[in-house]
């Protein structure tokens, strides 16, 4: 079900990876936003129409579709999703930074201004499942950080006559979020990034796309990448696991399971030094797989060159092997999981011990579940309210202030052969 790459043997040896790529994704997806960017809407209802099957009557959602979607949404999934909604408010609250001053001399002084993006699009998959959770994971920080205008895209449905998923919608309508599109895919990120202007209304084009996706989705904002900032190339999702003979089997495998039941590409690692956990984790994963609601999904994520069981000659080789493979989730499952954490520098989001799952996170640990994959969490944090905020200096001097540092400037100036730079100084402290 799992193959087995045995680094005590090969320590050389190529690490599990998805075989399709961002790079083999952009020459797919390339035409694709320029055919957005030049005709707008229409394409981008005829890209829906072609990759999702249908063809909604308007790519914006009706205000009162939102409020439809949230008075029928069931209590206790309205319950869990304010739950999920108020930890992560609590998180993104706190990592909220502050605007400081610092007086450099007398007269001087650089603040370092704590400014909001403007406008940001998120995206929010539809695909294999509606993922409801990521609404709450891109609208909360955004909302925190005091984004003035929001809008967000998620692909139409088949089965609900061209509107998204109706318990997306309510998560929208719950967050106060009504800029809301049925568009999915390379092209609801073009949409995004480019605007439109159509008989069908105009899309103004944002500052910011965040959220996961598919390996296309992943490609689009590599892409557009320029016209567009992004949080980061979140791509198919990734789960790896350091466990030692402590770790339940039981445990690991579940949670190794629960990440492959989001896509066949999927990427479910353990990394190891024990061959009796390696081999108990493959009899859990025998057994529990069967019995998954998504199985067919869930085996073939297993089974491909992406995901492995990891033998490993010890923890400290497991340390390494996981912070080569910067994995997008990491759990670790050992005797000494906090010290083993501590060691870990690369990776999306780090789960710490038995009781930590990365279904936790994926809902309401309070932590944000939009993360780096293919190996990105080694330069490419998770999404968080920092993602949408930019710093900006603003610089006072006194006229005292700048007397005393000009002949710095024109020097320094003088060194680099730009004199005109240094006389923007000299013409004012030469009077």
């Amino acid at each position: 079900m799992i193959r087995r790459l045995d680094l005590r043997i090969d320590a050389s040896a190529d690490l599990p990876r998805a075989q399709l790529d961002v790079e083999h994704a952009l020459d797919v997806v390339r035409p694709l936003c320029e055919d957005v960017k030049a005709r707008g809407e229409e394409a981008v209802l005829e890209y829906g129409e072609r990759f999702d099957g249908v063809r909604p009557a308007s790519l914006r959602v009706a205000p009162e579709a939102l409020e439809r979607a949230l008075a029928e949404l069931a209590p206790d999934i309205r319950a869990a999703l304010e739950e999920s909604v108020a930890r992560l408010r609590r998180t993104s609250q706190a990592e909220l930074e502050a605007s400081v001053v610092t007086t450099v001399a007398d007269g001087a002084t650089v603040e370092r201004r704590i400014v909001p993006m403007q406008r940001v699009g998120l995206y929010v998959p539809g695909g294999l499942a509606p993922l409801v959770s990521t609404v709450v994971m891109n609208a909360v920080p955004a909302q925190v950080a005091g984004v003035a205008s929001i809008a967000l895209a998620t692909p139409p449905q088949r089965e609900f006559d061209g509107q998204p998923h109706p318990t997306i919608l309510a998560a929208c309508a719950l967050l106060g979020i009504d800029e809301v599109y049925a568009a999915g895919g390379a092209q609801a990120l073009a949409m995004l990034a480019y605007g439109t202007t159509s008989t069908g209304g105009s899309v103004a084009p944002v500052n910011l796309i965040t959220g996961p996706g598919n390996i296309y989705v992943a490609a689009a904002k590599r892409y557009l990448q320029g016209s567009v900032a992004i949080d980061s190339e979140a791509g198919p999702t990734e789960i790896a696991v350091i466990a030692d003979d402590t770790a339940d089997a039981a445990f690991v495998a579940a949670d190794l399971i629960s990440q492959s039941e989001h896509d066949p590409m999927a990427a479910s690692i353990l990394i190891t030094p024990s061959e009796a956990l390696a081999d108990a984790v493959t009899a859990e994963l025998e057994r529990q797989v069967p019995a998954a609601k998504h199985a067919e999904r869930i085996t073939t994520s297993l089974d491909g060159q992406q995901s492995a069981i990891v033998l490993v000659a010890d923890l400290d080789q497991a340390v390494d092997v996981a912070n080569a493979y910067a994995a997008e989730h990491l759990e670790v499952q050992t005797d000494d999981s906090a010290g083993v954490a501590a060691r870990i520098v690369n990776a999306g989001a780090i789960f710490v011990g038995r009781w930590t799952p990365v279904s936790l996170g994926d809902y309401a640990a309070g932590s944000n579940h939009v993360l780096p994959t293919a190996g990105c969490a080694c330069h490419s944090s998770g999404l968080s309210v920092r993602a949408f905020c930019k710093n900006m200096h603003v610089v006072t001097y006194t006229e005292q202030a700048l007397r005393e540092v000009g002949p710095h400037v024109t020097t320094l100036a003088d060194a680099e052969d730009l004199p005109s730079h240094g006389a923007a100084v000299s013409i004012r402290t030469s009077r």
